[in-house]
């Protein structure tokens, strides 16, 4: 099967097998009430598996294109690659918008084209959540394709690539997913399976098509891909387990139409991990050693091809399986507390409570276990080539980590979703305490001497790593006045305006707002104390001085929580209504004491730190001049003495 043929072969698969799983799922069969009608029943699995797979085959181009291509003199295969991504991207964007069309009659039951359908379709898209997410999407895509069609070079399509990244994530609020028991377990596993098997999908599928053109450069663009198929895997098996956890009720439940479907697309994951590992055997090592061999070569096409077509069915199962009801569904509850927060009241708050509950939120732990891992791999790389690693940076970003996964899933998080107080305890542990642990790890500092530097122009994780800490735009965000402010201004903008309510309400701002607090207290602390490169520090007294308006500007938020008499976000802790919360007010000032309190001790920290560097870089300046003065019979201080009896002669002569 030629390369050409290959990509309509795979899209007619997927649309085979999904229509013969809307069929044996019976997920296309008429509603009693509000039927949308067959065209919306039939068209939003098949243009979601036309849209799936034009996404992969758009994020598998650019990622050849924009990372893993090594650079020649002549820019075809990258004005290749691009034009393939910006053709999938239009059919990715067009797919998208029949979606969403699609979606809506679904939602509203009605058939499409009806009286008032458009202009619902219009209003409602972009004011429920479940519409919106497809349509952003889509909108996403068509700007790829369009940024596509201007044939940008490498690092344009690096950035296309990142940006097609990012307009998946909407989609991850969307789905079969976002409706299991455990919503935000649900929506995390999604997104993860989501962006897993994209990548991974595109980037085979990218290779296939291309493999004629790349010539030379297929074996090098093959083993570098390897690595990245990998991870993708990990990430597709492991947010497919936890997502059939919260899905199945018992082995039982594999008996049923959406159990079926789910051993069926297994099994496709089984036999992909199967041909990933002969890739990797058989084909991936020899060609390390022997770029040219042509038999290694053939089958690396063979192996691919083969992979695509089970990909398509793969995708064919799972867009099926998106409109099959699972086993276990999440119910409408009547407590409050369920429905503003997704999760029950926890117990009467004591410190038992606090080390003892735990909750865990699956997509930041593995982020931070993921974190660590490679930490402690890269300094095992250092100690075997005999390099040295300081053994306080390896415990500053373990235990950094450690404290992160407590605050999220342990009693702090918990209690910090219902109560103002244990959430403000849990905002300045992170945007204050964990970075400075996390700075002081010197994790760039640890990759840059780790991970080895590609000597083709590409940009592998090396190069984009530094490429990040050099730009301008850190550059600007990491001059410790604008990131002080940056903190300052968006803690009154969070809690002052509605983002405050919407964090304690949705899992997107949930997610949104630790992000923001770890990312902006990382950049803070970075300046002020940072051991890795990149922009240039500034004088220690001057760091010194804006930690200290800093810390005057944060008790001043703190007192004004303490004194003030308006509840923040009141709707939401009025409705919460926890028994040993009587007065949410009360609670609120209690908020305002924990925020001046807790950041007694990281400013302190930072001071002490601030400080030893400013001593050590003193005394270097120190023994510097003094090694000078040895050196040259201290001739500095000899000139400045000619210096000052030149200039008494002169006034004794006048």
């Amino acid at each position: 099967m030629t390369n050409r043929v290959l990509t309509p072969f795979a899209a007619a698969v997927a649309l085979t097998v999904c229509t013969v799983a809307v069929l044996a799922g019976g997920a296309a069969n008429p509603l009693e009430l509000l039927d949308p009608g067959p065209l919306v029943r039939w068209g939003l699995p098949l243009t979601r598996t036309v849209h799936d797979l034009a996404a992969a085959l758009t994020i598998g181009a650019l990622l050849l294109g924009g990372l893993l291509v090594p650079e020649t003199t002549s820019s075809r295969r990258r004005v290749i690659a691009g034009r393939v991504a910006a053709w999938s991207a239009l059919a990715w964007g067009l797919a998208g918008v029949a979606r969403a069309v699609l979606a809506y009659g679904d939602a509203a039951g009605v058939p499409v084209g009806s009286e008032g359908f458009w202009t619902g379709a219009w209003k409602f898209t972009w004011d429920l959540e479940v519409l919106r997410a497809p349509a952003i999407t889509a909108v996403g895509a068509l700007s790829v394709s369009a940024w596509c069609f201007l044939n940008p070079r490498r690092n344009g399509l690096a950035w296309a690539f990142f940006g097609a990244l990012l307009a998946l994530w909407p989609l991850a609020l969307s789905g079969h997913a976002a409706g299991s028991a455990d919503h935000e377990t649900g929506v995390d596993s999604l997104a993860v399976h989501l962006l897993s098997v994209t990548i991974w999908v595109g980037g085979i599928a990218a290779i296939t098509v291309m493999w004629n053109t790349l010539g030379k450069s297929a074996s090098v663009v093959l083993q570098r891909f390897s690595s990245i198929a990998l991870w993708c895997y990990v990430g597709v098996a492991g947010s497919g387990v936890l997502a059939a956890l919260l899905r199945l009720r018992s082995l039982s439940d594999l008996g049923s139409a959406y159990g079926v479907l789910l051993l069926l697309k297994v099994g496709a994951l089984v036999a992909l991990g199967v041909i990933g590992a002969r890739q990797r055997s058989a084909v991936v090592e020899r060609l390390k050693k022997d770029p040219q061999d042509k038999p290694a070569r053939s089958l690396a096409v063979r192996l691919a091809s083969v992979e695509v077509v089970i990909m398509a069915v793969a995708i064919g199962l799972a867009t099926a399986l998106a409109r099959t009801a699972p086993p276990v569904v999440q119910e409408e509850s009547a407590d409050p507390v369920v429905a503003l927060t997704g999760y029950p009241a926890p117990p009467q708050i004591s410190a038992a409570e606090i080390f003892g509950s735990w909750r865990t939120q699956w997509l930041f732990t593995s982020v931070a276990v993921v974190a660590v891992l490679v930490y402690l791999r890269w300094v095992r790389r250092l100690q075997q080539r005999g390099d040295k690693w300081p053994i306080d940076r390896t415990i500053s970003w373990c235990f950094g980590w450690a404290l992160f996964v407590f605050m999220i899933s342990g009693g702090p998080g918990i209690y910090g979703r219902v109560m103002f107080s244990a959430h403000m305890a849990e905002h300045m542990m992170l945007s204050m305490v964990v970075p400075i642990f996390l700075v002081r790890g010197a994790g760039v500092t640890l990759a840059l001497r780790a991970l080895p530097k590609r000597k083709d122009k590409t940009l592998g994780p090396r190069e984009l790593l530094l490429a990040s800490v050099h730009s301008r735009v850190l550059n600007v965000v990491a001059n410790p006045a604008i990131i002080a402010t940056i903190v300052l201004g968006t803690l009154i903008l969070f809690y002052y305006t509605g983002w405050f309510e919407f964090a304690l309400t949705t899992h997107t701002g949930h997610l949104t707002m630790i992000i923001h607090f770890v990312l902006s207290g990382y950049l803070f602390a970075w300046s002020l104390v940072g051991i890795d490169p990149g922009p240039g520090k500034w004088p220690a007294p001057i760091r010194l001085l804006v930690l200290l308006v800093t810390v005057a500007f944060h008790a001043f938020f703190g007192v004004a929580l303490m004194t003030g008499t308006d509840l923040l976000a009141g709707d939401f802790f009025t409705r919460v209504g926890l028994s040993y919360v009587p007065d949410p007010l009360l609670d609120q000032q209690r908020a305002g004491t924990v925020a001046w309190g807790v950041g007694e001790v990281p400013t302190l920290v930072l001071t002490m730190l601030i400080a030893f560097e400013w001593y050590r870089t003193d005394s270097r300046d120190a023994e510097r001049q003094e090694r000078k003065a040895e050196r040259d019979g201290d001739s500095d201080l000899n000139a400045y003495n000619d210096y000052l009896a030149g200039l008494g002669r002169g006034r004794g002569g006048s």
